[in-house]
């Protein structure tokens, strides 16, 4: 099914040389991913110069608060794309329309609500985060900003996986760079007051992120409009944003899976700070360099996770299963090559990579550069789990994936880094992360090769949800 316009700005991945196209694809997600980290560094670094110690504890709180509101929606986003890109891979405009139509409902009503009831709440979620009562005020301050912001934030996610959904990943691209640079570049000026903008303090840190979301949101919209691309809504097609409810009922049981997967994650990841701060304050502060450094190493094996969901979501919508296998291939290759590339890079200079975030005579260069030795290069084995487990979403199949990060996060990193401490000591925490790596692959293949996943593609799942005469039944996962 198709429409007049429809066409226009979707890329098809079920044709065409497979590695090419997945490293094209993969680049510009990269790119967003690296500008978004960057841009909260930067901010960071402007909080931290005009606004002291106090302000840069009062974000970081807020900003866990962000993350598990983010966290709540993200599965859901997730589904949404993965319907989008099967019904673009079988070229049924309509059916990816009304997904689209189910999804914006859902992010907006959402938003809404978490918006409507984080703003009155803001002192007592801080609270609950044990925020030091110097911090208190500066953070209450800034996160009731950004609870406004959150509509403008959703929505603006939404409309970027969507894109990738549909095989565009430059567009998001573009749009990420305007979001960062009005956001960095709007901090000084409102936080200090420069050149005629009002001094703001903390809260012109938020106010500028605010901005840059509502600003990059309506111009995505607008460019999508303009363009006539397949994500937007027009005429009667309106009427998808009240989704039948079979429909938004399949979008939300996938997407409570995938989101509970980022939770799983953030729950191992407390738990390890936990046990790291046993070890004491230097030990602390020398693992947290490295877990910065980690965010960056895990970038091309995210945007190459991202690239094969669309490109499997694709073909598995056309019934190109053929593809599908060597489209996990070339991920898991080009996953090796670019995480492998990066980790020989951090070995080698690691000593003025890690002195960037520390003196050169911190007591804790030396721990985290054993840290990033030991655990950083089973991060090439994370990578190629992540590959296989966004094939396996790519057909809408969450319960696995989610059962094998439990298992690898938690008896498996937890558990080894508690179980074998009494013989390694505080080794075993670094250990722990080549263990659980090693763990996740071996289940993620196991899965992947015999776990039944390859069924009725998750885009009949939903054609058949909204028209139940087609079967008896939803099939289940």
């Amino acid at each position: 099914m198709s429409a007049p316009g429809a066409g226009s700005g979707r890329r098809d991945l079920t044709q065409g040389p497979i590695g090419r196209t997945l490293l094209m694809f993969a680049l510009p997600t990269l790119g967003a991913n690296i500008l978004q980290s960057l841009n909260a560094s930067i901010n960071m670094v402007w909080i931290g110069r005009f606004l002291g110690e106090n302000a840069l504890a009062a974000t970081s709180n807020a900003s866990l608060v962000m993350f598990l509101a983010f966290s709540a929606v993200f599965g859901f986003g997730m589904a949404a794309t993965v319907v989008v890109g099967q019904h673009l891979g079988r070229h049924d405009i309509d059916g990816a329309r009304r997904a689209i139509g189910a999804a914006t409902s859902l992010f907006i009503v959402m938003a809404f609500v978490v918006a409507a009831l984080g703003y009155p709440l803001t002192d007592r979620l801080l609270h609950l985060l044990a925020t030091p009562p110097e911090a208190m005020m500066l953070a209450s301050s800034y996160l009731r900003i950004i609870f406004l912001m959150l509509p403008a934030s959703f929505i603006l996610v939404l409309m970027m996986m969507s894109l990738r959904g549909a095989g565009d990943s430059m567009t998001p691209l573009f749009f990420m760079i305007l979001s960062a640079v009005l956001d960095a570049g709007l901090n000084p000026l409102l936080i200090a007051g420069i050149g005629g903008f009002p001094k703001l303090g903390i809260a012109g840190a938020a106010w500028a992120s605010l901005i840059a979301n509502y600003v990059s949101a309506a111009g995505l919209l607008t460019y999508i409009y303009a363009r006539d691309l397949p994500v937007r809504l027009r005429g009667a097609e309106w009427r998808y944003l009240l989704p039948a409810m079979p429909l938004l009922r399949l979008i939300v049981g996938r997407g409570i899976g995938m989101g509970l997967q980022m939770l799983v994650f953030t729950l191992s990841a407390i738990i390890m700070i936990g046990l790291v701060n046993h070890a004491g304050v230097i030990t602390t502060a020398a693992y947290g360099v490295a877990v910065q450094l980690w965010n960056y190493v895990q970038m091309p094996a995210l945007a190459v996770g991202a690239a094969v969901s669309a490109m499997a979501a694709q073909n598995i919508g056309a019934g190109r299963w053929d593809r599908v296998d060597r489209i996990t291939s070339s991920g898991i290759l080009l996953n090796i090559l670019m995480t492998g590339s990066m980790l020989v890079l951090l070995t080698i200079f690691d000593r003025p990579v890690l002195g960037l975030f520390m003196g050169h005579d911190s007591p804790a260069l030396p721990i985290a550069a054993h840290i990033q030795l030991v655990s950083g290069w089973s991060f090439v084995f994370t990578g190629i789990s992540m590959v296989l487990f966004a094939t396996i979403r790519a057909n809408g199949v969450v319960v696995g994936p989610l059962i094998v990060m439990v298992i690898a996060l938690l008896p498996g990193r937890v558990g080894f880094a508690l179980g074998a401490r009494p013989w390694l000591g505080f080794e075993a925490l670094w250990w722990s992360f080549p263990a659980s790596s090693a763990l996740s692959l071996a289940l993620a293949y196991a899965f992947f090769r015999y776990g039944n996943w390859r069924g009725k593609a998750l885009a009949d799942q939903a054609e058949r949800a909204e028209h139940p005469e087609l079967a008896p039944s939803v099939p289940a996962e």
